[in-house]
């Protein structure tokens, strides 16, 4: 019997052994997948979003050139503002969607730009779908310059690794209108979701691509219907790094971040193997949000350099998708990579998840950010997205 115990002791201890040498070979992803599953914690979240550098592995994108200024002309924001016949208090509804920062520029003047929650204006924010955008502005230069030579172009042209997944068939411009037709679980609650075990992959520095290559599933056939997945961000990023042959990130210090008087780096949290998270990992500071939106606001032309061209612009921001899918159905409208609000007169916009906001209204001349660390993002059925879009107006049209 003594024997036999002892053999068990032998046994557990070597497992034992074996579980601290795993640990310690895995200790960093371990760390990274951890985080991943705390980042929303509420007393966390905040400045989580302000430090997405601690959390993944990450790409510099370094700024050169002259900074551009906007000037100074202060200007009250709406007290209130009014959504259904019911009026909001502006700084209340500021504070409950736990806003960290908000700027107004109105004709290259910032009318209003304040910080919230202990957070500062050097605070590199994440920018979570807000970077779908700006990887469509990429696209758009890099279709511009030839380098992906037609949108109706497969997909697979520029990243053959996508054979045999469930966007085989979609062309560029079904991935960048989102009409894949792909079967994804954009449910940001469930825990087992595909878009949360796409961020388990990013934390535990896998591979998005092989992650993309590996989703099988249809919901219906490309372009027929438009249903939000960011997986096909994703799958737009991998076709434009086949098609540049350089990571996205290297792509945008040369063809945007350079040229557009940003006054800081910003970085975008990367996989395993240095692939960019396009769809949700873009960081920099809020100032540097408002340049990129003047840069659409002027159809893509920069102090008289055109950095991606006007039609580009024109078209991505135009609801250019099909019908929604029955779920999908809320009564914005979509582009490329770009939302417009329902009723829409001239204004788009970029959206992220937990409250970030890059608001463009062409007819007023003005740029809104707000950046939020917004828990309730979800509840009444996104219903303060459309409280959002009430204030974002109120602001633009007082």
């Amino acid at each position: 019997m003594m024997k036999w115990i002892k053999r068990v002791l032998w046994g557990l201890g070597g497992l034992a052994l074996i579980a601290v040498i795993a640990a310690m070979i895995y200790r960093e992803p371990l760390e990274r997948l951890y985080r991943v599953a705390t980042l929303f914690s509420a007393d966390r979240i905040v400045s989580i979003f302000s430090n997405m550098k601690t959390m993944f592995l990450t790409d510099d994108i370094p700024r050169s050139g002259p900074v551009y200024e906007f000037g100074v002309a202060p200007d009250a924001s709406p007290e209130t503002f009014e959504f259904e016949s019911e009026a909001f208090t502006t700084t209340e509804f500021l504070e409950r969607t736990k806003t960290t920062s908000l700027i107004v520029i109105r004709d290259d003047q910032i009318e209003y730009e304040d910080y919230f929650l202990g957070t500062g204006p050097e605070d590199q924010r994440i920018s979570w779908s807000i970077a779908k955008s700006f990887l469509l502005a990429l696209v758009g230069i890099a279709v511009d310059e030839g380098a992906i030579a037609d949108l109706n172009d497969p997909v697979t042209k520029y990243a053959p690794s996508l054979a045999g997944s469930a966007c085989e068939n979609a062309s560029i411009r079904q991935v960048a209108m989102m009409t894949s037709g792909v079967a994804f679980n954009e449910d940001y609650i469930d825990r087992f979701s595909d878009i949360n075990m796409m961020g388990y992959e990013l934390g535990l520095g896998g591979s998005l691509d092989r992650f993309s290559a590996r989703i099988t599933d249809t919901a219906g056939a490309p372009g027929e219907n438009w249903r939000y997945v960011s997986i096909d961000t994703h799958v737009l990023g991998m076709a434009l790094r086949g098609a540049t042959g350089k990571t996205v990130g290297a792509y945008m210090a040369k063809k945007l971040w350079s040229k557009i008087g940003v006054e800081a780096d910003a970085y975008y949290n990367t996989d395993g193997e240095g692939a960019a998270f396009v769809l949700g990992g873009l960081n920099m500071r809020t100032r540097d949000y408002a340049r990129f939106g003047r840069l659409f606001l002027n159809d893509g032309m920069w102090e008289g350099e055109q950095i991606i061209s006007k039609g580009w612009v024109r078209e991505s921001t135009s609801d250019l998708a099909p019908p929604p899918a029955p779920t999908y159905e809320r009564g914005e409208h979509y582009g490329y990579q770009w939302w417009m609000p329902p009723a829409h007169d001239e204004e788009f916009y970029g959206i992220g998840v937990y409250g970030q906001y890059l608001w463009i209204d062409r007819k007023a001349g003005v740029i809104v950010v707000k950046t939020s660390a917004d828990k309730a993002f979800r509840e009444n059925d996104g219903q303060v997205q459309l409280e959002t879009i009430a204030m974002m107006r109120a602001i633009a049209r007082r």
